[in-house]
């Protein structure tokens, strides 16, 4: 049962998370390309947050790893309500890894310290964007049959509206949950196997 609504969730709103991949992947060119360009704007942020974890002011723990991601990944899911910001959510943040990629050195290097847990984490910024476009749809159901209707009391009518577009919001609800389970996934593979994994590769190579 469960399999298959997680199933449903993926196939009836297959345009959001096409539109959420879409949106990832300019963004991440966009920040790379880009990257002369953003510069001034961007250097200090990323010399600030260098410096922080050198100092051991920002401290690289699972837990704090998991926490400041699932924080975008709840953002992109409650804004959905505006189905805007979550896409600018999005695009910031693979913006700005573009722009990061693109300031390193060694291309393969930083590849090598990004993609492990990045499969699970872009994934996670992908579903979450979607369920935020999802969450909008049942919105836009909700208030689009509420306002269609005429007779009945407040009561009644809300009910029904809410019963005719309650498919959504399950829906919505799912690819949110499938998103946070990812994120943790992505903090424990950044925290305990990133690295290793990169150190063993180049030490192979």
């Amino acid at each position: 049962m469960i399999l298959e609504e997680v199933k449903s969730a993926f196939r009836e709103n297959k345009l959001a998370v096409y539109a959420s991949i879409a949106i990832l992947f300019i963004s991440l060119l966009l920040g790379y390309f880009l990257e002369p360009y953003l510069y001034s704007y961007f250097n200090p942020v990323v010399e600030d947050l260098t410096h922080q974890v050198q100092q051991g002011t920002i401290k690289l723990t699972f837990q704090s790893i998991f926490l400041n991601n699932i924080r975008v990944v709840i953002a992109m899911f409650l804004f959905g309500v505006t189905c805007f910001i979550s896409a600018v959510i999005l695009g910031f943040n693979g913006f700005f890894a573009g722009y990061y990629v693109a300031t390193t050195d060694d291309l393969f290097q930083s590849l090598l310290l990004i993609v492990p847990h990045g499969i699970f984490e872009f994934s996670s910024c992908i579903l979450a964007c979607a369920s935020g476009f999802v969450l909008f749809n049942f919105v836009f159901k909700f208030l689009k049959t509420l306002y269609g209707q005429d007779n009945g009391s407040v009561k009644e009518l809300l009910r029904i509206s809410f019963d005719e577009s309650v498919v959504k919001l399950k829906q919505a609800i799912i690819l949110f949950v499938i998103a946070s389970i990812l994120m943790a996934i992505a903090g424990f593979v950044e925290t305990y196997l990133t690295l290793p994994i990169a150190e063993f590769i180049l030490n192979f190579i």
